[in-house]
Protein backbone atom coordinates (compact mmCIF):
# COMPACT_ATOMS: atom_id res chain seq x y z
CA UNK A 1 0.00 0.00 0.00
CA UNK A 2 0.94 3.63 -0.11
CA UNK A 3 0.10 7.02 -1.54
CA UNK A 4 0.73 8.73 -4.85
CA UNK A 5 0.83 12.47 -5.53
CA UNK A 6 0.86 13.77 -1.96
CA UNK A 7 2.96 16.78 -1.03
CA UNK A 8 5.36 16.65 1.92
CA UNK A 9 2.91 18.41 4.28
CA UNK A 10 0.20 15.83 3.64
CA UNK A 11 2.59 12.88 4.03
CA UNK A 12 3.92 14.36 7.30
CA UNK A 13 0.39 14.96 8.61
CA UNK A 14 -0.61 11.38 7.81
CA UNK A 15 2.50 9.88 9.41
CA UNK A 16 2.05 11.93 12.60
CA UNK A 17 -1.70 11.18 12.77
CA UNK A 18 -1.10 7.45 12.42
CA UNK A 19 1.76 7.49 14.92
CA UNK A 20 -0.42 9.20 17.55
CA UNK A 21 -3.28 6.80 16.88
CA UNK A 22 -1.01 3.77 17.21
CA UNK A 23 0.52 4.99 20.46
CA UNK A 24 -2.82 5.91 22.03
CA UNK A 25 -5.15 3.21 20.63
CA UNK A 26 -2.87 0.26 19.72
CA UNK A 27 -5.14 -0.76 16.83
CA UNK A 28 -2.76 -3.33 15.29
CA UNK A 29 -3.47 -2.02 11.78
CA UNK A 30 -1.17 -0.22 9.40
CA UNK A 31 -3.35 2.82 8.67
CA UNK A 32 -6.22 4.15 10.73
CA UNK A 33 -6.75 7.42 8.91
CA UNK A 34 -7.71 6.15 5.48
CA UNK A 35 -8.15 3.06 3.31
CA UNK A 36 -10.88 1.01 1.83
CA UNK A 37 -12.96 -0.71 4.53
CA UNK A 38 -15.18 -3.76 4.28
CA UNK A 39 -17.18 -5.05 7.24
CA UNK A 40 -19.37 -8.05 7.82
CA UNK A 41 -22.90 -6.80 8.30
CA UNK A 42 -23.20 -8.23 11.82
CA UNK A 43 -19.92 -6.61 12.89
CA UNK A 44 -20.95 -3.24 11.47
CA UNK A 45 -24.42 -3.47 13.06
CA UNK A 46 -22.90 -4.25 16.46
CA UNK A 47 -20.37 -1.39 16.35
CA UNK A 48 -22.19 1.49 14.65
CA UNK A 49 -24.64 2.24 17.54
CA UNK A 50 -21.63 2.95 19.80
CA UNK A 51 -19.86 5.29 17.37
CA UNK A 52 -19.88 8.98 18.29
CA UNK A 53 -17.12 10.30 16.02
CA UNK A 54 -17.25 12.13 12.72
CA UNK A 55 -14.68 12.85 10.06
CA UNK A 56 -11.33 11.09 10.17
CA UNK A 57 -11.92 9.87 13.72
CA UNK A 58 -14.98 7.90 12.56
CA UNK A 59 -12.70 5.46 10.71
CA UNK A 60 -10.42 5.07 13.73
CA UNK A 61 -13.30 4.52 16.10
CA UNK A 62 -14.80 1.69 14.05
CA UNK A 63 -11.50 -0.19 13.80
CA UNK A 64 -10.65 0.46 17.47
CA UNK A 65 -14.07 -0.73 18.64
CA UNK A 66 -13.82 -3.83 16.45
CA UNK A 67 -10.45 -4.64 18.02
CA UNK A 68 -11.75 -3.93 21.53
CA UNK A 69 -14.64 -6.32 20.80
CA UNK A 70 -12.12 -8.97 19.75
CA UNK A 71 -13.33 -8.95 16.16
CA UNK A 72 -10.86 -9.81 13.43
CA UNK A 73 -9.56 -7.06 11.20
CA UNK A 74 -7.75 -7.88 7.97
CA UNK A 75 -6.06 -5.37 5.69
CA UNK A 76 -5.67 -5.33 1.93
CA UNK A 77 -3.05 -2.82 0.79
CA UNK A 78 -4.17 -0.14 -1.68
CA UNK A 79 -2.41 2.76 -3.38
CA UNK A 80 -4.21 5.99 -2.52
CA UNK A 81 -3.93 8.40 -5.45
CA UNK A 82 -4.43 12.07 -4.63
CA UNK A 83 -7.40 13.77 -6.22
CA UNK A 84 -7.07 15.37 -9.62
CA UNK A 85 -9.96 17.82 -9.22
CA UNK A 86 -10.96 19.87 -6.19
CA UNK A 87 -9.09 20.59 -3.00
CA UNK A 88 -8.36 18.62 0.13
CA UNK A 89 -10.56 19.46 3.12
CA UNK A 90 -7.64 18.80 5.46
CA UNK A 91 -7.08 22.08 7.25
CA UNK A 92 -6.46 23.29 10.78
CA UNK A 93 -10.07 22.64 11.82
CA UNK A 94 -9.92 19.00 10.72
CA UNK A 95 -6.60 18.50 12.49
CA UNK A 96 -7.98 19.93 15.74
CA UNK A 97 -11.13 17.78 15.37
CA UNK A 98 -8.91 14.73 14.82
CA UNK A 99 -6.83 15.40 17.95
CA UNK A 100 -9.93 16.00 20.09
CA UNK A 101 -11.55 12.84 18.76
CA UNK A 102 -8.41 10.79 19.30
CA UNK A 103 -8.18 12.01 22.90
CA UNK A 104 -11.87 11.18 23.50
CA UNK A 105 -11.44 7.73 21.96
CA UNK A 106 -8.39 7.04 24.09
CA UNK A 107 -10.29 7.80 27.28
CA UNK A 108 -13.47 6.04 26.15
CA UNK A 109 -11.78 2.81 25.07
CA UNK A 110 -9.11 2.60 27.76
CA UNK A 111 -11.48 3.13 30.67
Amino acid sequence: GGVCGWDLRRVFTSVVANYLAHVMLNPRTSDLTGSFRLFKRQVFDSIIPQVKSRGYVFQMEIISRARAGRMSVEEVPIIFVDRIYGQSKLGTGEIVQYLQGLWRLFWTLSG
